[in-house]
């Protein structure tokens, strides 16, 4: 990979609790602190977001030259359909994904574009939409409860370091506590869940201890991991995000929340 991207400043990892697509448009604590990080980290030459809402049978990333702007939700009000995010696509990045990646064949796809896990986020820390983008999608085609799945998904982001030194910004988008069956959708502010507190508060402990092997093993966390980590699509990219951790960097959390009692809007920064 070194012969095709130039070693640049290394760039530091981030997972983002993107929550709702209302966050879109709203002016609050977290949505400020999403263009606060966009002021302060370093620019990047790519994007690279591991995004929660797009599932795949195998493992993907878009490789298209100008992504399509994707409104995978449904039911809000119109002014969030009018919003896009025309960035540029980063497909030398992605094919250069499809080529680094050994522990499973990664493809190009020319069909996906930005879901509103990517394009949510990066519409408050670069709204610009200057910085090329690109997808790496999670790969759910096998039994979601087999004990293996988080470690394969875990050793695979491992395999994606070497893209920070090239000015690739790695972004996990996900929640980690998101039950949306008990969510209190009419309230974003309502309070959360003690459960919720509870087993976001576990997950801050042991990334702040580096006890990755808990976080893999989420249901060492008891009861609470049940309850707040009913699938496992919006949890990945948090494993993702952890396995990008090298010995002795810096781990900051950026923003600590919740929205409609049972999203957590956790946010962190590795490096």
């Amino acid at each position: 990979m070194s012969e095709k991207l130039p070693e640049k400043e290394k760039m530091p990892v981030l997972f983002i609790g993107h929550g709702s697509p209302m966050n879109i448009i709203l002016d609050n604590s977290y949505t400020q602190s999403l263009v606060k990080l966009g002021k302060e980290l370093p620019r990047p030459e790519a994007i690279m977001v591991i995004s929660a809402h797009w599932m795949t049978d195998g493992t993907f990333v878009t490789c298209n030259e100008n992504p399509k702007t994707i409104y995978d939700f449904y039911g809000f009000p119109q002014k969030l359909y009018e919003v896009s995010y025309p960035s540029p696509g980063a497909p030398t990045e992605a094919e250069l994904a499809c080529r680094t990646v050994k522990k499973v064949p990664v493809k190009c796809s020319n069909q996906w574009g930005l879901d509103h896990a990517s394009w949510a986020v990066l519409k408050h820390m670069y709204p610009e939409a200057d910085i090329p983008v690109f997808e790496m999608s999670i790969n759910y085609s096998f039994n979601e409860w087999h004990p293996k799945m988080l470690q394969h998904h875990y050793d695979l982001a491992s395999e994606l370091k070497e893209f920070r030194n090239k000015g690739v910004l790695i972004i996990g988008s996900g929640n980690i506590v998101h039950n949306l069956s008990l969510i209190d959708f009419q309230n974003v502010d309502a309070e959360p869940y003690e459960w919720a507190v509870e087993l976001d508060e576990k997950v801050k402990e042991n990334i702040l201890s580096g006890n990755h092997r808990d976080l893999i093993q989420y249901l060492n966390m008891g009861e609470v991991a049940k309850i707040g980590v009913p699938t496992l699509d919006h949890y990945l990219p948090m494993i993702y995000a952890i396995a990008l951790q090298e010995e002795g960097e810096v781990l900051e959390f950026t923003h600590e929340g919740f929205q409609h009692s049972s999203v957590s809007m956790r946010c962190f920064k590795i490096g």
